[in-house]
């Protein structure tokens, strides 16, 4: 007798989530990014367009504008996972993004009140809403994917954040140049907001099973994968935080994504101003310059999808070795090619964008190397954890633009930017040497529903666990 294997549809409604998701997080990261252009518009009118205001603020002062929205979204990581599982993602997700759009279509009027500092606290606002997303975000994911499609639909998921980089650095470059100038900028990136809230509330739900677009064969598909459908309630399962806090793990995948954030911030938040200062390019082609290593950021994250189905259909690698190997390119890389560019001057201005290009092309490799590793750890606590590694991930993005304020005195002044650029580079390949030495993908014990710490650590060994056919498979002593 053979037994029948649960197969959903080729395309489903969990296909139609993902989707949504990538274009929440397009739409929350133009939200986020824009401001690397916005700044340098607001600061040079001649670049852009002078027939609206032009503002003398000071480096100090343009530091802590970039600096201020992980003021507020550092705040509500862990609040976002809390309220998650209180009372649902679709919940949270709807309304972080229709606050963040709506002080994003505030923020044309109370920059002329108000001045740098107004922009600054409507930024903290908008980090505010949006840190309630991004736990939720692992939390809809672990409930609609199934476990041989979760590396997958994880992944396009979160192509969002490349395209969302392009969208920023590219779109409002020209939106700031044509008539609707840099107030324009804030305009679209709140209708776009208001546009995915409509979508989301029509299209999501918090699980298959209240999903009324959903086939039964689809929903019987993802349940019968997850293996915890009945049992599954994340309302009503302990956190057991001491585990967490004890799992090297945990704090391999903490370390590793505070290291990449804080190397990815520096490219996102600087470029504009580093080829405006030090390359001299005027707003319309720094506008072009910037947004290319979105691109082939975009661009790569397809090919480190496409190469991951593979090397795991074929089993040539593991699930680990998978993602140390695609963090490994996607930190180390970046690391080398910051230095490189930090040599550079305006004389070689094609060498420098294309060492910008490839150091944040390869740096896509993150979403699917540590990104998507509080999946694997813990199913049932993705959420919880992604808020905590989030909190602390967020604290970097925060600083660089506070330490580019203090060492970064002359925009165009190549010796200064070496010292961020370096200091960049280092932080990349220590962060990725803790994951290698410490990262794993297999699921830990304490994410059982029946895990009790004592238990563990008296009776079960370090990752008692192990990895087959594209599942995890818990060892329990009796």
């Amino acid at each position: 007798m053979t037994a029948e294997v649960v197969k959903g549809p080729t395309i489903g409604i969990r296909h139609l989530q993902a989707l949504l998701i990538f274009l929440l997080i397009t739409v929350l990261y133009i939200g986020r990014i824009n401001v690397g252009v916005s700044v340098v518009a607001m600061t040079n009118a001649e670049s852009t367009n002078q027939h609206f205001p032009e503002y003398d603020w000071t480096s100090t002062e343009i530091s802590y504008i970039l600096s201020s929205f992980f003021w507020g979204y550092i705040l509500t990581q862990f609040l976002g996972g809390y309220l998650g599982r209180r009372f649902g993602a679709k919940r949270v997700m709807f309304w972080g993004t229709f606050g963040s759009a709506a002080f994003s279509l505030a923020t044309p009027f109370c920059i002329p009140w108000g001045g740098w500092i107004a922009y600054c606290i409507v930024r903290v606002i908008q980090g505010f809403f949006q840190g309630l997303i991004f736990p939720c975000i692992h939390q809809h994911l672990a409930r609609w994917s199934p476990l041989k499609e979760r590396n997958r639909l994880g992944a396009l998921s979160h192509t969002g954040i490349e395209c969302g980089n392009v969208m920023a650095m590219f779109i409002s470059g020209m939106i700031a140049k044509g008539p609707l100038g840099w107030p324009g900028i804030f305009y679209i990136s709140a209708a776009v907001g208001f546009a995915w809230c409509i979508l989301w509330f029509f299209f999501a739900t918090d699980s298959p099973k209240q999903s009324r677009f959903v086939s039964d064969a689809e929903c019987q598909y993802i349940e019968t994968s997850l293996q915890h459908n009945e049992n599954y309630n994340a309302k009503k399962i302990p956190v057991p935080w001491g585990a967490i806090l004890v799992s090297a793990p945990f704090w391999a995948l903490l370390v590793v994504r505070c290291a990449e954030a804080w190397g990815l911030s520096t490219l996102q938040a600087q470029i504009p101003s580093y080829m405006n200062g030090v390359l001299e390019m005027d707003m319309q082609s720094n506008a072009i310059y910037s947004a290319l290593p979105f691109f082939a950021m975009w661009f790569m994250s397809y090919v480190y999808l496409i190469s991951a189905d593979i090397l795991l259909g074929k089993k040539v690698l593991t699930l680990t070795a998978l993602r140390k190997l695609f963090n490994s390119f996607a930190c180390w890389i970046p690391a080398a090619t910051l230095i490189g560019i930090g040599f550079l001057d305006k004389e070689q201005t094609t060498l420098a964008i294309v060492l910008m290009t490839v150091s944040v092309g390869v740096n896509s490799g993150a979403t699917i190397g540590s990104s998507l590793n509080t999946l694997d750890l813990s199913p049932n606590h993705a959420g919880i954890l992604m808020g905590v590694i989030n909190t602390a991930s967020n604290v970097p993005p925060l600083l660089t633009p506070l330490l580019v304020g203090a060492v970064v005195t002359d925009n165009g002044d190549r010796s200064q930017w070496q010292i961020i650029f370096i200091v960049a580079s280092v932080i990349f390949f220590v962060g990725n040497c803790h994951f290698l030495l410490k990262g794993t993908a297999i699921s830990q014990p304490w994410d059982a529903e029946d895990f009790l710490l004592p238990k563990y650590m008296e009776n079960t060994p370090p990752n008692a666990a192990l990895e087959s056919n594209g599942r995890t498979q818990q060892i329990k002593k009796s």
